[in-house]
């Protein structure tokens, strides 16, 4: 799955223990943990695909269970596009990404990574 690419109107501000996003056009505040950030920082240009973000935090975590990483980048992914955070990537549209990401999350469960 390719990943979405962040909304030009968002400002990213890293801050103590994770990062805010600002959506300058709707005004939608939104708090990441230290692991959102992570994602966040990795979203293109940086990497283009989600198993690129999931091995780089299997690496960084490697206590995790792949499916469970996986299952939380997905979740804060779709939760990122439904807030207009980021766009589905190109040649995609949004319902196909969130189609997708659902698919292949399976039943996730609550969320350790935004």
């Amino acid at each position: 799955m390719l990943l979405p690419t962040p909304n030009c109107d968002v400002v990213y501000k890293r801050v103590m223990d994770g990062a805010v996003l600002l959506s300058t056009t709707d005004e939608v505040y939104y708090g990441l943990n230290a692991v959102g950030a992570l994602v966040w920082e990795q979203l293109p240009p940086t990497l283009t695909r989600l198993d690129e973000v999931c091995a780089r935090l299997a690496r960084r975590y490697p206590d995790v269970a792949a499916d469970t990483i996986r299952a939380d980048v997905v979740e804060l992914l779709d939760d990122l596009l439904a807030h207009g955070l980021v766009r589905a990537a190109e040649g995609t549209t949004d319902a196909e990404t969130e189609s997708a990401a659902a698919g292949e999350a399976g039943q996730a469960a609550s969320p350790r990574v935004g």
